[in-house]
């Protein structure tokens, strides 16, 4: 045990605060350790049962405040369970610690009980990969213990030019593993050496210009730095746009102050009458956004792209028609020549919004472009609100409109996975406060072992889960996919009660018939300040048809940008 407290002591000294502890015999050790730091407020932590899970709930929480949270698992297929948080932490640039107790070398390819080759399970996914002695971690003196920590933090918030994300401490352990209470208090006593060491700078060569003068568009797309960074980012791109009068289409996930200027509404619906000669300059921030319509658009636009993305260097572009880098909006906008007052209008419009209302009336049928437009306006101003990722992330996108930007909206869309999205989405509920997640059946259901966090504390998340059950994969309603098949290979309906599954993990639950409903039920699932979940039943295949008809009529409008 002494090895582990020092391990974790030191990364509580970089700046560890949560730790998520899923069970196990051979992580005994780091249990204990957590346990101790726990009780001496050093360290928040969490239990979870399920490692899978319990990965994405460290997730969600790293992603609501930019530090990272470890996850302590035991050995065996235990490892393997965190590797779709792993890819999607990567994909995402978000910090995560992964810990797992592993066997000494001695037990290592003999047939000993739960003995896997783990160290290799998680390396595409992660930074960088970290070893205690092969021997066992006891084996190690403090020095090495501590180096070990720092450099395990360092990589996982993003060291030199590598961004911030995943990083496997793999910590074998020799018996025995489970210290008496009389050894614990004799190793809480004693004294162990801090860990300190400055950070690296990155490396990172002079940004590129942008001409204010000329005309231009900014494309915000899901901002993927780190919490602390975010004020900066909104700062900088907030004088760009006073500077420089360029309109701005945002992504929903783009993370913009809610006074940001020069936004087109909808303009996902109207981009080709985006009235901008053929050269105009492009600045694009971050991934794209969920649109194939802005993809065909930028690649067969003519001018200039550049493409900024928050310290991750790696290619992010699969149109290839922008340069790239790395350094981030703030420095970029901090290094571009001109005056620092706001010398162009604001060019934003909504003029679409008045007839989307007319539309997508609130009453009747439940309709998923009906709740896109509504659920923004209806929710809590800053309510932070995660989207899964499939249709609700594109609907709000197109159909939520100006009342999106009062929301800090999530979609943990790096690997575009639906791996843990309730599991995700409690873990920022956990560190945020009240949330909403808007989620489909099929990604509901498909992480429902998240439902266990709602009884896991004293406190479980304050979150409120929106549930459009259109009875399968209603995304796959919206692709050209003809077959006879379709209902069992693609939209795969299943016969489970979200409510009733809901319940029997202890958690309340109402049905929404209309939506006229839809407010009142609102305000008793936020009333509730714990897991709750409305189900609203659609129709994918109405659901889709109405797309496609708002789509066509709003080719029609006749909308000035």
């Amino acid at each position: 045990m002494q090895a582990a407290l020092t391990l974790l002591e030191a990364l509580c000294l970089q700046g560890l605060k949560q730790l998520v502890l899923c069970p196990g015999s051979r992580s005994g050790p780091l249990a204990t350790a957590a346990g101790v730091l726990a009780s001496q407020a050093k360290l928040q932590l969490v239990t979870a049962i399920d490692e899978r899970s319990a990965a994405f709930l460290a997730l969600g929480m790293t992603t609501a405040h930019g530090r990272a949270v470890a996850v302590v698992t035991t050995s065996g297929t235990a490892v393997a369970n965190l590797l779709p948080a792993a890819v999607e932490a990567d994909r995402s640039c978000q910090p995560l610690l992964l810990l797992t107790a592993d066997r000494p070398v001695r037990l290592k390819n003999c047939g000993a009980n739960q003995t896997v080759n783990q160290e290799s399970f998680l390396l595409a996914a992660c930074r960088w990969f970290g070893s205690g002695a092969a021997e066992g971690v006891h084996t190690q003196a403090n020095d090495a213990l501590n180096a070990l920590a720092v450099q395990a933090w360092q990589q996982a918030q993003g060291a030199g030019t590598e961004p911030p994300g995943p990083v496997h401490l793999n910590l074998p352990f020799e018996e025995p593993l489970h210290a008496s209470l009389q050894q614990q208090q004799q190793l809480v006593s004693g004294a162990r050496p801090t860990a300190d060491c400055s950070e690296p700078s990155p490396e990172i060569g002079p940004a590129p210009r942008l001409d204010p003068e000329r005309p231009g568009v900014v494309i915000a797309g899901p901002w993927r730095g780190l919490s602390p960074a975010l004020e900066a980012y909104q700062q900088a791109l907030h004088r760009w746009l006073n500077l420089s009068g360029w309109p701005l289409l945002a992504d929903p996930l783009a993370a913009l102050a809610p006074d940001c200027p020069n936004r087109i509404e909808h303009w996902e619906l109207q981009l080709d009458r985006l009235n901008l000669p053929d050269d105009a300059q492009v600045l694009r921030l971050g991934p794209m956004p969920a649109s194939r319509h802005l993809e065909a658009w930028l690649q067969r636009h003519k001018g200039p792209q550049l493409l900024i993305t928050e310290g991750d260097s790696r290619p992010l572009d699969p149109l290839q028609t922008a340069s790239q880098w790395s350094g981030g909006m703030a420095a970029l906008i901090a290094q571009q020549p001109g005056p620092e007052q706001a010398t162009k209008p604001s060019v934003g419009t909504d003029d679409l919004s008045p007839w989307l209302e007319a539309q997508l009336p609130l009453r009747g049928a439940v309709n998923e472009p009906a709740l896109a437009y509504w659920l923004p306006q209806l929710l809590p101003e800053q309510m932070p609100v995660m989207l899964a990722a499939s249709s609700p992330v594109r609907d709000w996108l197109t159909w939520g409109g100006p009342a999106c930007g009062r929301h800090r909206c999530f979609s943990f869309r790096g690997a575009s996975g639906i791996d843990g999205t309730l599991s995700l989405a409690m873990g920022l509920a956990a560190n945020l406060g009240p949330s909403a997640l808007v989620t489909g059946d099929l990604a509901l259901l498909h992480d429902s072992n998240g439902w266990l966090h709602a009884s896991s504390s004293a406190s479980p998340p304050p979150l409120l889960v929106l549930l459009i059950d259109n009875g399968g994969g209603g995304i796959f309603q919206q692709l050209p996919i003809a077959t006879p098949g379709f209902e069992s290979l693609f939209a795969m309906p299943q016969q489970v009660h979200p409510l009733a599954l809901a319940a029997a993990h202890g958690v309340p639950g109402r049905q929404v018939a209309c939506l006229e409903d839809l407010q009142e039920a609102l305000a008793w699932g936020l009333s509730q300040q714990r897991p709750v979940v409305l189900r609203l039943c659609s129709d994918r295949a109405r659901d889709a048809a109405l797309r496609q008809q708002l789509r066509t009529a709003a080719q029609n409008e006749r909308t000035e940008l």
